[in-house]
């Protein structure tokens, strides 16, 4: 490996990761991991691991990963609606142009029940949205 290690490392789990300590220092001068604490992202939960206390760069160095990797989510997520247009879009071509009647046949009643609910969810979001944007004391809401 070149370059140095950095002195932490994040294992990414569903919810968000487990967080070990990486130590180079010693006299083996093996690469040691340290598990120092368990986060959970989507409630922003920090439990130390064991008797452990987290140090001031601990948590600091957490929280920046934490927030780095909402982000990155939150930037894939997008991504992958934008990637379901593509595909709604190419589903759209290939029915017009390729699909033979049996290939129709096996998917249109569930390419129409999801395309329906989503329609129907962007809808009452969109309602939602303009409504609020109407109402001088949304803001008081949000």
């Amino acid at each position: 490996m070149t370059g140095e290690l950095p002195p932490y490392y994040f294992r990414v789990r569903e919810n968000g990761a487990a967080v070990f300590r990486v130590d180079t220092q010693n006299r083996q001068r093996r690469i040691e991991m340290d598990q120092i604490a368990v986060i959970n992202i989507r409630n922003g939960d920090i439990r130390p691991q064991g008797d452990r206390s987290l140090s001031e760069d601990d948590l600091e160095a957490i929280q920046d990963w934490m927030e780095a990797r909402s982000a990155a989510l939150a930037k894939r997520d997008i991504d992958d609606i934008l990637r379901a247009i593509d595909h709604l879009n190419l589903t759209a071509q290939w029915a017009q142009s390729k699909a033979t009647p049996d290939q129709l046949e096996a998917v249109t009643d569930n390419l129409l029940l999801a395309m329906h609910d989503l329609r129907a969810v962007l809808v009452r979001k969109k309602s939602d949205r303009i409504l609020k944007a109407g109402d001088p004391n949304s803001q008081e809401r949000q």
